[in-house]
């Protein structure tokens, strides 16, 4: 596992940071990908580097298939090979439904869906002839709940297309050895959190749980786990 490399999309967020950091203890290489925060992109990198791990960051704007696609070379042209692709969260919007224009929709759906698609689809020749390759999307706690999300419709659709992406992908790379799982967060600690609600223990999370939930699934302990949405979010909404 060690020599395995593992690419992490939005590195730079608050989970993104402790989701490198903990999958750091089971692999040697890691791509750490970001949009425009080069500064704490750079601050990570170091971090890992000084615990003797071969960290590079790159930046791609994952809204478009070249993005994506040129995401992906460059981390194998670095490492020599892509075993983990972790696709964590996109931009949320929170908007009244009935006034959401069409650049919310696009931006929703390019932001959570098509980026990790894109990812997906250009990561996945590497692992195929590996015969060997673990993904995981992050969804949000409710992404299978199919019902009324008036404040973040879009962010909604998104994440439920991502499932079924998950889903279909999960069933077409099982002959390869490559499994495709969603992990889903609930509120976590240092997120946004809702000002209005009362909140009750065991209904905020840790970023630590759910990096700990990424580290299995990544893990080969995982092998016979796939198409999966793991929820990690307490009681949060139970």
């Amino acid at each position: 596992m060690t020599e395995r490399a593992v690419l992490i999309t939005g590195a730079t967020g608050h989970l993104g940071r402790v989701v490198a950091k903990r999958l750091a203890l089971d692999f040697n290489h890691l791509g750490l990908h970001f949009f425009n925060n080069r500064t704490e992109a750079d601050r990570l990198v170091s971090e890992l580097r000084e615990v003797g791990k071969k960290a590079a960051a790159f930046q791609a704007d994952l809204t478009s298939e070249e993005g994506a696609g040129e995401l992906v070379n460059r981390v194998l042209s670095y490492f020599g090979r892509i075993d983990v692709l972790v696709n964590m969260p996109g931009e949320i919007k929170t908007k009244p439904w009935d006034e959401l224009n069409r650049e919310d929709w696009e931006s929703m759906f390019r932001s959570n869906l098509e980026s990790a698609y894109f990812c997906l689809k250009h990561a996945l020749p590497a692992m195929r002839n590996q015969k060997w390759g673990r993904v995981i999307n992050i969804g949000f706690h409710l992404v299978e709940h199919l019902g009324s999300f008036p404040g973040v419709t879009p962010y909604a659709v998104a994440k439920t297309g991502l499932l079924i992406l998950t889903r279909t992908a999960a069933v077409a790379e099982i002959e390869n050895n490559i499994t495709v799982n969603m992990v889903s967060p609930g509120l976590l600690e240092g997120g946004v959190l809702p000002s209005s609600a009362k909140l009750k223990p065991g209904q905020v999370g840790k970023p630590e749980d759910v990096a700990e939930a990424i580290a299995y699934l990544a893990s080969e302990k995982a092998a016979g786990i796939t198409g999966t949405n793991l929820l990690v979010a307490g009681t949060w909404k139970m």
